[in-house]
């Protein structure tokens, strides 16, 4: 290694024994098969620290370059999260009634049973906004590229949905199309994008949620063995 390489340390998880490991393996299997898109919230309060941790987890996910091009912004202020919810349905109603969604996606949500009503945005005790980095700001004014902006903050949200499920709670990847409203209502920089607002909370004591079956693994996988 030459004075010119960048500082490295070692890296050494422990090597478990192959049934450790696929207990393990089938224990996150077992929990994350039951997760479920939740729509109907408890107004119940969550602790502040469980969301920071959730959003901590969501910062330790890979990205290009290790440019890290993301912020999670929480909101608990109930009106902040009423104007939120005023301004995604005015924009789902949009898309539901003024054209925006061609038939065949209107035929796709028609089993989930979503409309423009979006209630659970002022009841979930918390809303979550992740934001990606288009671009960084230099020190001399100029705009930076990142790399790998959409992947590197999608796999932080994954961690993040890993994260509050892991502990118990829910949510829902809400997107409302377009989303510059977010980045208004709460004052980000211009050069943040909203891609997906998270409720977060307990699911209602009376929560339903549509009766779907996900693919098969000999659906999602192709193997090419030696």
């Amino acid at each position: 290694m030459s004075s010119d390489d960048p500082p490295q340390v070692e890296y050494r998880p422990p090597r478990l024994p192959v049934e450790e490991m696929e207990r393990r393996a089938r224990e996150h299997y077992d929990l994350f098969r039951r997760r479920r898109s939740v729509r109907a919230f408890a107004p119940d309060p969550v602790p502040r620290r469980l969301i920071e941790l959730a959003i901590a987890a969501a910062g330790t996910a890979p990205s290009g370059a290790h440019m890290q091009p993301w912020t999670f912004v929480a909101i608990s202020d109930p009106a902040i999260k009423r104007r939120i919810r005023h301004a995604a349905e005015e924009e789902e109603r949009r898309s539901y009634e003024g054209g925006r969604m061609p038939p065949e996606w209107k035929e796709a949500l028609r089993p989930l049973g979503t409309d423009a009503h979006k209630p659970y945005l002022e009841t979930a005790p918390w809303l979550v906004v992740a934001f990606e980095h288009v671009w960084r700001p230099g020190p001399d004014g100029r705009r930076l590229k990142n790399y790998y902006v959409r992947e590197s903050a999608s796999l932080a949200c994954g961690f993040f949905i890993a994260a509050i499920h892991r502990m118990g709670l829910a949510t829902l990847t809400h997107t409302p199309s377009p989303m510059g409203f977010l980045r208004e209502i709460l004052g980000r920089p211009e050069n943040e994008r909203p891609i997906i607002l998270f409720p977060v909370g307990y699911p209602a004591a009376d929560c339903r949620v549509p009766d779907i079956e996900r693919k098969s693994l000999e659906e999602i996988a192709v193997w090419f063995e030696g």
